[in-house]
């Protein structure tokens, strides 16, 4: 079984206020696209794990692939597969990659072992791996909140904008991110600003990290203008970064085609 877990975008990000058990209340609108890892599932006499691509780094029993296969086991008690992880997403990037490889492999298993394992449920599963694996199990644009695990669908097309993605290899850890991150001040929700006019979200549509994130990493913050110069009719840094997007209503150019450092991926919505 061959499968093609995506990466997804944040469109606004209000963090609300912190929560008593020291999570963050979210608001959120998660779109995906069209950049995906490759991920190769097999039935086998032992399981084993294998990962090319980027390199990830930590305990090979951290990545959420594995934790997803031992979730799964050991309530249902399935037989061993082969998992190989082709990683292109990059890692820190606000991008979801881990979450969505974790949530392709607990749709892959009830697949694959014909666990007629509802989608509801296999959300509830997806919850125990991070905060945005639910997300990827029906992977639709839906308005996130909670801290992101309580999804509700929303009707957002973006169909024949191009997106363009830019990470310069600045890896932003989760923590780093929320410490001195500031409570929204917007007197609208995510929910109400995504509804007006894409030409609106230029000025409305926050993502709240970026104050922390761009103070620490202000050529992020370059970027962001650059792409504003080139032509996006809307640009954000996705979750918690590093990378940037540009929404644009024509296909841009790419301009690091020779900085090996810099991933720069352009996909039509």
């Amino acid at each position: 079984m061959i499968l093609f877990p995506p990466a997804k975008i944040n469109l606004g990000l209000h963090i609300l206020f912190k929560r008593n058990d020291g999570y963050h209340e979210l608001e959120s609108v998660m779109y995906p696209i069209t950049f995906t890892d490759i991920l190769e599932i097999l039935p086998s006499e032992k399981f084993e794990f294998k990962q090319t691509g980027l390199t990830i780094d930590g305990d090979i029993n951290n990545n959420l692939c594995v934790k997803a296969y031992q979730l799964m086991n050991e309530i249902y008690n399935i037989p061993p597969v082969y998992i190989h992880l082709r990683k292109i997403i990059p890692m820190g990037g606000g991008l979801g990659g881990g979450s969505s490889d974790g949530s392709f492999i607990l749709t892959a298993l009830n697949t694959l072992f014909n666990l007629n394992i509802s989608v509801s449920k296999l959300e509830e599963l997806a919850s125990q791996l991070g905060s945005d694996c639910p997300f990827f199990i029906q992977y639709t644009p839906q308005i996130a909140k909670g801290r992101g695990e309580i999804l509700n669908p929303i009707t957002l097309n973006l169909e024949g904008y191009y997106l363009k993605l830019i990470n310069i290899g600045v890896h932003v850890g989760t923590k780093e991110a929320y410490d001195g991150a500031k409570f929204s001040t917007s007197s609208k929700s995510v929910s109400e600003i995504i509804t007006q006019p894409i030409s609106t979200w230029k000025n409305e549509l926050v993502n709240d990290f970026e104050t922390t994130v761009f103070a620490i990493y202000p050529e992020l913050q370059v970027e962001k203008k650059e792409l504003y110069e080139e032509g996006a009719i809307y640009v954000s840094m996705s979750g918690s970064g590093s990378t940037l997007f540009g929404i644009f209503e024509k296909e841009p150019e790419k301009k690091f085609s020779d900085k090996t450092n810099v991933l720069e991926i352009i996909v039509k919505l």
